[in-house]
């Protein structure tokens, strides 16, 4: 077993608490980095939700609570392509055929 002067034995205690410090800061920076990127994913979600379900509202003047469960349910990418075919339904009948083909899509 080699010999460690006292010295070698604080650079060494040293170097692990900045090196602990360090990846915690990073740690800590990317959590917060991730969560924003999260919390905007949301965001979006979130508003294009209650924009279709505001225009799907104001085109048939009501909306079954069944159906704007559905909607809020989508996933961004969904919602999307929701908001592209919005004016080409001419009920409510077409948007629970749409909706019932994304289900089973998903399956």
């Amino acid at each position: 077993m080699p010999f460690i002067t006292s010295f070698e034995r604080i650079a060494t205690k040293r170097g692990l608490k900045q090196g602990r410090q360090q990846g915690l800061k990073k740690g800590l920076q990317e959590g917060r980095n991730e969560g924003r990127q999260e919390g905007r994913q949301e965001g979006r979600q979130e508003g294009q939700t209650a924009l279709l379900v505001r225009m799907l509202k104001r085109r048939w003047g009501i909306l079954a609570p069944e159906l704007e469960s559905r909607v809020s349910k989508l996933s961004l990418a969904q919602l999307e392509k929701l908001g592209e075919m919005i004016w080409d339904f001419q009920n409510p009948r077409d948007l629970q055929q749409w909706l019932d083909n994304e289900a089973n899509r998903g399956n």
